[in-house]
């Protein structure tokens, strides 16, 4: 009987350990999701302006831009790129971001149409065109994507 009250504790002991470390786990994922959770391929756009600021985080940076449209008026952007470990790999940096760099973003607007939007390429104020979109995500295959075959 001992024996059968020792393992039922070590069972508890080991469901409880699993349960904290799940919930554990849970908290600390970020929200990734497929282009075509939030993204609209029928949406594409082009914004041109300044950087306002650069979030090179995980799983997707984040490119703030000022767009100024067609009627005048100024709005600012959230452009999703790819993982800041892609586009460095692609050749976009710290350096080439900076805040007040003029640029230009051909991508996809948010399906909520708020002021945020898939970048699919980025113009640099000396013309290089960087892909920064995401591959393998249900974005549309556009033959922006260098790996698209």
């Amino acid at each position: 009987m001992n024996t059968l009250m020792n393992w039922t504790k070590r069972h508890w002991l080991k469901v409880a350990v699993a349960g904290a470390a799940i919930a554990a786990a849970g908290t600390q994922v970020s929200a990734h999701h497929a282009f075509g959770a939030e993204f609209d391929p029928n949406r594409p756009l082009i914004l041109r302006g300044p950087v306002v600021k650069v979030e090179w985080v995980n799983p997707h940076a984040w490119i703030h831009m000022e767009h100024t449209t067609d009627a005048g008026d100024t709005e600012v952007w959230m452009v999703e790129g790819g993982t800041p470990n892609t586009l460095l790999r692609r050749g976009l940096n710290k350096r080439s971001l900076v805040p007040g760099t003029v640029i230009v973003v051909d991508g996809y607007q948010s399906k909520d149409r708020s002021k945020r939007a898939n970048g699919r390429d980025v113009t640099l104020q000396d013309g290089r065109k960087v892909f920064m979109g995401s591959s393998g995500t249900g974005a549309p295959r556009d033959g922006r994507d260098p790996t698209e075959k």
